[in-house]
């Protein structure tokens, strides 16, 4: 409600990748009070006390929180500032939310908190607030403790494969543009009563043009894109949406020329590439530099497998799929900072001659239930966009579905064993542990 006041306030259109940016900050801040309440548990389970629980609950998370949300406000803003377009207004929608979810995260729920962790009721029954266990998944896990990072060469082997798969769509099949990015023609239609929307892209495509994008631009006016429409198929739209709305006639006829889109996408990728930039120089400070390149190149392992999952089926790659990439590349960069901050608390306390690769596994299986408590609850929401969305968002849903999965697995099996394999001082650790236990022996 605050950032959508905040927006209100700034004179914002919600274009389809604004409203993407939208959502990407509901979920960063859900992803915000989770890292809180997945803190407080473990504060619990040692201390037994509520109130301390979650005192030391939030300031335990309140550098994973700050990493991530920053990490993302550097790219938000970056694209505001250097892109154009429905980029830029996905810049803008995802800033606002940033700024707004850190203040609500770290502040109105700690206020609620804190609130209700005064109550001497709640005191004798912790199990109500869900923080009087640490979790069925999280138990599990460290009870049979899985060495992830055993096999770490094999995960970096299978995320290359998929990447490789994924270029080979690319190269073989090419990606099919849309019309923002290729130029096409734009028709307005008025009818006499409101038309729904899904029966109009029922319309539309019965009239032989299946790759058109169609929108209400009014209470009884649609728009239609596509690539390629000649006059047949337009009256054939017309006389189709004329069983639907009554009388209607064509307001507007303009042809798109492919120089937008051409300057969309440079835009584009100079403000993804200057963002990229400054999110590894930021990670390489706050982190390990190491730590940096490789949550960098999870990403980009993230975004080349969903551009070669729409290219092999076929999809259009246009403004909807480019709002879904925009929000991929943000949870991709937020998981994978989620494990190293993780990494790094364990760092402090590291046992002599304990490999960094047991920390990186210890990291993985405690961030593992942050992940499914937020990653299924985005699922199931773009689970019933893709099954009862129209055409648009069965698209959108489709992509961030691919993104979602590709991302919690290259957060684990990409990133992670990427940051092992380039920090040198991380090989002289393991190397130091095992030199460790043999002297032991």
């Amino acid at each position: 409600l605050i950032s959508y006041a905040v927006l209100l306030a700034l004179g914002a259109t919600l274009t389809l990748p604004g409203i993407a940016g939208f959502v990407l900050a509901i979920g960063m801040a859900i992803d915000a009070n989770v890292l809180v309440f997945e803190r407080a548990r473990e504060e619990y389970a040692v201390r037994g006390s509520l109130r301390t629980a979650v005192r030391d609950g939030f300031r335990g998370a309140l550098s994973v929180v700050a990493d991530s949300n920053v990490t993302t406000l550097l790219a938000a803003g970056l694209l505001f500032f250097l892109a154009s377009g429905p980029v830029r207004g996905f810049g803008v929608t995802l800033s606002v939310g940033v700024l707004v979810s850190m203040f609500t995260a770290l502040v109105l729920s700690r206020a609620l908190l804190e609130l209700g962790a005064a109550s001497s009721w709640l005191a004798r029954r912790p199990r109500w607030t869900g923080l009087g266990d640490i979790g069925a998944v999280r138990r599990g896990l460290l009870r049979r403790r899985p060495d992830l990072m055993r096999h770490r060469r094999r995960w970096l082997a299978l995320s290359a494969l998929l990447v490789a798969v994924a270029a080979a769509g690319i190269a073989t099949r090419g990606l099919n543009l849309g019309v923002e990015f290729t130029g096409g023609r734009l028709v307005e239609y008025g009818t006499a009563q409101p038309v729904d929307v899904a029966d109009a892209r029922r319309v539309v495509a019965e009239a032989g043009v299946d790759q058109a994008v169609v929108q209400s631009s009014g209470d009884r006016q649609l728009t239609v894109r596509a690539g390629d429409l000649d006059d047949a198929e337009l009256d054939r739209i017309r006389t189709g949406l004329a069983t639907l709305g009554g009388e209607t006639e064509r307001v507007r006829d303009e042809l798109i020329g492919p120089s937008l889109g051409s300057e969309l996408r440079h835009k584009a990728l100079i403000a993804l590439g200057v963002a990229l930039a400054a999110q590894l120089a930021y990670l390489g400070v706050r982190f390990r530099p190491a730590f940096g390149a490789a949550a960098v190149l999870a990403m980009a392992h993230d975004v080349l497998v969903l551009v070669g999952v729409f290219a092999w089926l076929g999809k259009p790659v246009d403004g909807v799929f480019l709002a879904a990439l925009l929000t991929v590349v943000g949870y991709s960069v937020n998981d994978s900072v989620v494990v190293f901050d993780r990494v790094r608390e364990l760092l402090r306390t590291r046992r002599r001659g304990q490999p960094v690769a047991d920390l990186a596994t210890t990291a993985c299986l405690e961030t593992v239930p942050r992940t499914v408590n937020t990653g299924l609850g985005a699922v199931f929401v773009l689970l019933a966009l893709a099954v009862l969305g129209g055409d648009t968002l069965t698209n959108f849903a489709v992509a961030l579905l691919v993104g979602i999965v590709v991302g919690t697995w290259s957060s684990v099996f990409t990133a992670t064993p990427l940051a092992g394999a380039q920090s040198p001082r991380a090989r002289r650790h393991a190397e130091l542990g095992v030199l460790h236990r043999h002297v032991h022996l």
